[in-house]
């Protein structure tokens, strides 16, 4: 069952984000398969469900050695020692109820793996994808740093001829520079975020992190359905502890119940050597049957109303957190929405931009160039692309927070 919702979890992740789908999978298969966090919460599930077998048990069988100091005289010889064995059985139905709450727990502290798998998804993903938009911004930034380069070239040509001065060669040199002091910034940047997600696989930091190049918001994405907020792991624990406390309650009217207890006594008689009777020295031998009755069950009530209790409580806070989960949702959806209104207004400004730059090559060949418009130009486009780069990053990222939410 496990692996099956794992394996819907990226399914659903994935079709969404299938330019850059086998790399990212492997990554959180790897995840998955390493990381301490999953680890530990699987290892507390095989806790809770192993205690429904520490449950299924019956109380300690007592037993009892006496010896009379002072050996009681009866008429068939003197008592010398007595032994008793005792066993208490709790009501019927009460360790079934047992193995039920104990079971229940577990059921609740599974979903605590399913949250965990969903929130690594997150973390991963987010990471990914602020790697490529690193990546993406320092491949930009290379292609502008050799777009000067080549307008260097051409200001250079025309000092020669008296239609440009030095300062327009040194003002794109300073502007390679700073892009270059850019990029070698990002690059620390990289270095830094791709430790992030080593460790998140739990892996050595220094490992290459392969991605994608290229990163396209889709045309349609209204596929969600988010009415299966309600099956949200976060809610449906809610839903297991609260069928946790009605065990709990169950076990409790249970326990309130007596207790039947069987024994036997054994009592060993010395044989009486100045007579001669009929059973003379004869053991006694006595079955005994005992019942606990919880005559002042003050616990037992008291433990009612705290499993009432504890019932609204939980109520209330899956109430709560299903309004906070409706918010992260809309907000995630609305942000996701953003991201794609700016991606298509930036691609309609680059469009315009290298209108704008072709016109100032036609220029060139007039000899009428301006440098001050090709430093403003270059400029609007860096800015464009980077622009548009984030709002791939935080498309993805947004919808990594819906898959979260909505995924079943």
């Amino acid at each position: 069952m496990k692996n099956l919702k794992t394996a819907f979890i990226l399914s659903v992740l994935l079709v969404t984000v299938n330019t850059n789908a086998q790399q990212l999978e492997t990554l959180l298969k790897e995840a998955f398969n390493n990381s301490p966090t999953i680890q530990k919460f699987e290892l507390q599930y095989k806790i809770k469900a192993e205690k429904a077998n520490e449950v299924n048990t019956l109380p300690n069988t007592e037993f009892g050695v006496g010896y009379f100091v002072s050996e009681p005289e009866t008429r068939t010889g003197a008592q010398r020692f007595k032994i008793s064995a005792k066993q208490m059985l709790p009501w019927f139905g009460s360790i079934t109820a047992r193995q039920n709450y104990a079971n229940s727990l577990a059921d609740a502290s599974f979903e605590d793996i399913v949250i965990a798998k969903r929130k690594l998804i997150v973390a991963v993903s987010q990471s990914y994808y602020n790697l490529y938009e690193n990546k993406a911004k320092q491949q930009v930034l290379i292609e502008n740093i050799e777009l000067l380069k080549n307008y260097e070239t051409m200001a250079l040509t025309s000092v020669e001829v008296n239609k440009a001065s030095a300062v327009d060669v040194l003002r794109l040199q300073m502007r390679q520079n700073e892009l270059d002091k850019l990029k070698q910034l990002l690059h620390q940047k990289y270095i830094a975020e791709q430790t992030t997600l080593n460790k998140l696989l739990n892996r050595d930091k220094a490992i290459e992190v392969r991605i994608e190049n290229n990163l396209e918001i889709p045309a349609d994405d209204s596929f969600l359905n988010t009415n299966s907020l309600e099956l949200h792991p976060e809610l449906l624990k809610y839903e297991k502890l609260y069928n946790a406390v009605e065990k709990s309650e169950l076990l409790n009217q249970k326990e309130s119940n007596p207790l039947i207890g069987f024994g036997l006594d054994y009592v060993n008689v010395e044989e009486r050597p100045d007579i001669t009777i009929s059973d003379n020295g004869k053991d006694i031998l006595m079955p005994m049957v005992s019942v606990s009755i919880p005559i002042f069950n003050k616990k037992y009530k008291s433990k009612s109303k705290q499993n009432n209790l504890q019932q609204l409580a939980i109520k209330n806070e899956k109430q709560e957190r299903y309004n906070k989960l409706q918010s992260f949702l809309d907000a995630a959806i609305n942000e996701r929405i953003s991201a794609k209104i700016s991606y298509n207004i930036q691609a309609k400004n680059l469009k315009q931009a290298k209108n704008a730059e072709d016109i100032l090559i036609s220029n060139y060949e007039t000899g009428t160039i301006d440098f001050n418009d090709v430093l403003d130009i270059q400029e609007l486009q860096l800015k464009f692309q980077i622009n548009q780069i984030e709002s791939v990053k935080n498309y993805y990222n947004q919808s990594t927070i819906i898959n979260y939410l909505i995924s079943n």
